[in-house]
């Protein structure tokens, strides 16, 4: 019989949800653009037995794959668990095996050198498969369609290094996944690797290189040149392991690092610049105009993770946590290691940011992201895992400077948006933005449609579930032709 704990991240809007199933033809208000065909694959935690300790991270649990299909104006909903080798040995057990967080110091012995992952932070469709990801470990596939686990892949034994990223980059000119891995030799170690997949999913580049230090490097930046990534202090070490602390802690004694890497280079030509210690996690875009590169991201003054604390028992200070869109530029002609600039784009506190990926790693004229409006009433419960109440969607034109927003209301929070084309060949920004929104009083979720251009004219659309999805970390979608016949 399982007992989750009533700790905050088992309870309230953090309670597990543990819904597989099917729902043909959802209730939809508004109307569906007929024309689009394709999927909405978005991923969250969701533990399938109650966790080995109370505190667990929210974090941790199992992923739980969505699935919205448009057809025609209709669009189906599937739910899945993506069946990692950690949730078959569970299943297996029929309670918890594996301990804390990224920590394999306080598992069960008997899944001692097991594959931790879960495939709980972002999912992709590339090559006609599904790209279930956590970046502690393998790429794990599935089938796009059926949710079908096919298990952890190596690309044929091409691929030396033990992690995948959760950020993967499509390349809108060659359709090369572009990716990395960090802790490539094993936990904590500085090692990385900068990968690309062909459109066939055959791996053509395994490149080598050592961070500066060990950390969280959760996302990075891909440029028609370069790929770059931000070494941010968010920072873990065994001891930290052996003393049961959570496995990241941020550290405002280091520096940030922003590593360029030639695409088509080898490691010895990486550049590495150098800032004062501030907080970024989440890329918008990236791209270079000859040797200076550009790369978007929110920003913040201190730590964003209440949940991975200060290294020396700093209190969590909210205000130093608000991000705001941030262009910082560097050039690899440079002689020196210093940034050349860092801009902010906007005075909206956000995160989650996102493109029209069909442009991604070109400059780009058009953002989405999702924002905390701090003077708008919430009569929900409780906020995210992160304790940030984002409750409304961010439009930023960056030719005109416009910024347009759209309030969800007092009871519903918003997840991670995603822009849909209006047609294969339509101009950037012009098609539809797409996201999960969760009422935390009724209970209730609904998948919203929005004109991406036109945001603050509210839903066009709205797919309707019987049940609240717990939080989901990140989605994509899939036009119908990257999908198996």
């Amino acid at each position: 019989m399982s007992h989750y704990p009533k700790t905050p991240g088992f309870s309230g809007t953090l309670r597990p949800l543990r819904f597989e199933g099917d729902i043909h033809d959802l209730e939809i208000e508004g109307e569906v653009p007929p024309q689009l065909f394709g999927t909405f694959h978005r991923v969250h935690p969701d533990a399938q037995f109650p966790p080995l300790f109370e505190s667990d991270q929210f974090f941790n649990g199992d992923g739980l794959i969505s699935l919205f299909r448009f057809r025609g104006g209709k669009i189906d909903f599937r739910q899945r668990y993506a069946q990692t080798d950690k949730w078959k040995l569970e299943r297996r057990a029929e309670r918890a095996l594996f301990g804390a967080y990224r920590n394999p110091l306080t598992d069960d012995p008997c899944v001692a050198g097991k594959i931790r992952g879960t495939a709980n932070t972002n999912v992709i469709v590339h090559a006609g498969q599904l790209f279930a990801l956590k970046e502690d470990s393998p790429a794990l596939l599935m089938d796009p369609l059926s949710l079908e686990t096919k298990g952890y892949t190596d690309f044929g034994g091409k691929m030396r290094g033990q992690t995948f990223c959760a950020h993967p980059k499509i390349d809108p000119v060659s359709g090369n996944m572009c990716a990395f891995g960090y802790a490539s030799k094993g936990l904590l170690t500085r090692d990385c690797t900068y990968m690309e997949l062909s459109p066939h999913g055959d791996l053509l580049q395994e490149t080598w290189f050592e961070a500066p230090y060990y950390c969280m490097m959760h996302d990075f930046g891909v440029t028609e040149d370069y790929a770059v990534f931000h070494i941010v202090p968010i920072v873990g070490s065994w001891d930290r392991l052996k003393a049961g602390l959570p496995h990241f802690g941020f550290d405002t004694s280091l520096p940030v690092y922003l590593g360029v890497l030639p695409r088509r280079g080898e490691a010895r030509a990486m550049r590495w610049f150098k800032s004062p210690t501030l907080f970024a996690s989440h890329v918008m875009n990236a791209f270079n105009d000859g040797t200076k590169v550009h790369f978007d991201i929110p920003v913040a003054k201190n730590n964003m993770f209440p949940f991975f604390p200060d290294v020396r028992g700093t209190p969590f200070n909210p205000v130093e946590a608000m991000s705001f869109l941030t262009r910082w530029t560097v050039d690899v002609a440079s002689p020196g290691d210093s940034f050349e600039k860092s801009e902010r784009l906007t005075d909206l506190f956000g995160e989650f940011p996102r493109i029209d990926d069909r442009y991604a790693t070109q400059a780009h004229h058009h953002g989405w992201l999702l924002v905390s409006d701090l003077q708008k009433p919430f009569e929900g419960p409780g906020g995210r895992a992160s304790g940030l109440v984002m409750n409304s969607l961010a439009h930023v034109d960056y030719v005109s400077g416009k910024q347009t927003t759209w309030w969800a209301g007092p009871q519903t929070l918003v997840q991670e948006s995603c822009f849909v084309p209006r047609t294969p060949n339509a101009a950037e920004g012009d098609g539809y933005l797409i996201a999960v929104a969760d009422n935390v009083v009724t209970n209730y979720s609904e998948l919203l449609m929005f004109d991406a251009r036109r945001l603050g004219e509210g839903p066009c659309a709205r797919a309707k579930l019987p049940l609240r999805l717990r939080p989901g970390l990140h989605g994509n979608w899939a036009d119908a032709s990257r999908l198996p016949a």
